[in-house]
């Protein structure tokens, strides 16, 4: 039997139909960011259903309306949710609008669309039956100068059926490259939506409504991380209070540095450019590179001095233990004297003297090597000549209360009060250090998406120098990534130039440049990135006026 020619033409319109929607819902997908793909919704509902205009309406939780709570009782109302008035378009006329809220009742035909999940279909707008319970808001028309005829109102809904928003599409146009200017274009121009035109724009408001639950989704997973990542920035912080606002400043300081990069012409960056997921990328990378410290002991990471407090405070109470029994002792001698010489008293008075001279004598050396130690212990070089007094400290012994020999110093304190520089030993460095492993343990952990991919690898490099003298691994140049080697020209110039810190005074911001220059010289950090650091004036982003 012969197919009719009609049934085959509605055969093709089908096909070409579904392949125009196909297309839309690639577009649709391929969007994450919320506001661009509103505006494409609400555009390709307009294009496939040949409509002049259109508003974009969301379905929001929240109590009263921007203008106040909605009504009390209003028919139909629905309490806990209202409609975001959140776009409109129109071809033939501009006209600002202001974003507002509006309740969702029977009265106003979004929140008909969105209480009952139906579709309203009117030829002209201006003529409602008078047994629906909603009405046409003109006030659009008659502050534009335009003219609403046929309208269709369309619930976008997931696939729960919830209805998540509205689509509303005015006046559909016989040619679309007509502009609706006065009554006459629009009475020649304008008739109601088709049946297909209502299918089409009812099927792609499904479409719509399960990219836009996706891209909210994609929104809120992005803002659950970015809080974890802010909470981990100030797990650390409160760990090491006296590093406050590093990683912030170091992550300001980096993106700023790669802006500067994508803008360079010419040199060995010029073809480099970073896209919107690769800052945020290197934000990320940059926020978290310290989160390792975290695994780090908290003595070494705030130890500010050679000994660490509880230590050298045992020592001065030590020290005073030891004041205290030299004291008793020539005490003790004393009586001795005075008891033995009783009838000598010239004798007596020459051993008194004595006595009183070796006790100021004991008593003012336990002074000064108390006050060496409380110099030597705070974290400055260490002259080679102050080896000896250290080693004649530690050479000198005394009696416990138990009559046990004990040194003045312990081998742990002669240890730590000998450090060259600095108020870290060398276990105590390689702990510092391996923070950066704990970073990269860490985050490695975490399953990135393919475009966020490299954070381990970005903060696992941040200690590496291009000259293969960096941590952990040693890499060189070629093996260090880009992102790695601008965060560590910005992280050296904040260690640099921060407030103070117990164990370093803050340098001015001309002196940490200086600095750079020399690691520049060094081999230590790529002077093409350092360049672009001192012309973008990166540094001035965090660096403190001189006072």
């Amino acid at each position: 039997m012969a197919i009719p020619r009609r049934s085959g033409l509605s055969a093709a319109q089908a096909g070409r139909e579904l392949e125009e929607l196909n297309r839309v819902g690639i577009a649709l997908s391929e969007t994450r960011d919320v506001e661009r793909l509103l505006a494409l919704i609400l555009q390709k509902a307009r294009e496939i259903t040949g409509a002049d205009a259109g508003s974009l309406y969301l379905v929001e939780q929240g109590g009263g309306t921007a203008n106040g709570p909605g009504p009390e009782g209003a028919k139909g109302a629905e309490k806990g949710r209202h409609l975001r008035f959140r776009l409109t378009q129109n071809d033939s006329v501009q006209f600002p609008y202001i974003e507002h809220t509006l309740p969702i009742t029977e009265s106003s035909m979004a929140g008909y669309c969105a209480l009952h999940g139906e579709v309203i279909e009117l030829a002209d707008a201006y003529r409602i039956p008078k047994s629906r319970p909603f009405h046409f808001n003109s006030s659009f028309d008659e502050q534009a100068g335009y003219r609403t005829r046929s309208l269709i109102t369309l619930p976008m809904k997931n696939g729960k059926g919830e209805v998540l928003g509205v689509l509303q599409l005015i006046n559909c146009k016989r040619h679309l490259q007509a502009r609706l200017t006065d009554a006459n274009s629009v009475r020649r121009y304008v008739h109601p939506f088709p049946e297909r035109a209502v299918r089409l724009g009812l099927s792609l408001a499904s479409q719509a409504a399960v990219a836009f639950e996706n891209s909210q989704l994609y929104r809120d997973i992005e803002n659950l991380f970015d809080g974890f990542v802010n909470a981990a920035v100030k797990a650390i912080e409160q760990r090491d209070p006296t590093t406050s606002g590093h990683s912030q400043r170091v992550c300001e300081m980096t993106l700023a540095l790669a802006e500067a990069v994508d803008r360079e012409p010419q040199g060995p960056y010029a073809d480099l450019r970073f896209s919107r997921e690769q800052m945020k990328e290197l934000r990320y990378a940059a926020l978290l590179h310290d989160f390792g410290k975290v695994g780090v002991h908290e003595e070494v990471l705030v130890k500010a001095k050679k000994l660490y407090p509880l230590q050298f405070s045992r020592l001065l109470d030590r020290f005073d233990y030891i004041r205290r029994d030299i004291e008793a002792r020539i005490a003790e001698q004393k009586v001795e004297v005075l008891l033995g010489h009783s009838r000598k008293r010239a004798e007596a008075q020459s051993r008194l003297k004595l006595l009183d001279a070796e006790a100021n004598r004991l008593l003012g050396e336990l002074d000064r090597y108390a006050e060496f130690i409380t110099r030597v212990n705070e974290p400055t070089i260490l002259p080679s000549s102050e080896f000896e007094l250290l080693t004649e400290i530690s050479q000198k012994t005394y009696r416990d209360p138990r009559g046990a020999e004990r040194p003045y110093l312990t081998s742990d304190e002669v240890r730590f009060l000998s450090i060259p520089r600095g108020s870290l030993d060398k276990n105590e460095r390689l702990q510092i250090e391996s923070h950066v492993t704990h970073s990269f343990n860490f985050l490695a952990q975490i399953p990135w998406t393919p475009e966020y991919r490299a954070i381990p690898e970005i903060a696992r490099a941040h200690h590496e120098k291009l000259n293969g003298r960096g941590y952990p691994d040693g890499l060189t140049s070629v093996g260090i990534p880009v992102q790695a080697k601008m965060m560590t020209i910005c992280d050296i110039f904040d260690a640099l130039s921060a407030s103070d810190r117990p164990y370093k005074r803050a340098v001015p911001a001309d002196r940490a440049l200086e600095i750079l220059k020399l690691c520049v010289r060094d081999e230590e950090i790529d002077a093409e990135l350092f360049r672009l650091f001192l012309d973008a004036q990166v540094y001035r982003l965090v660096a403190k006026p001189a006072q």
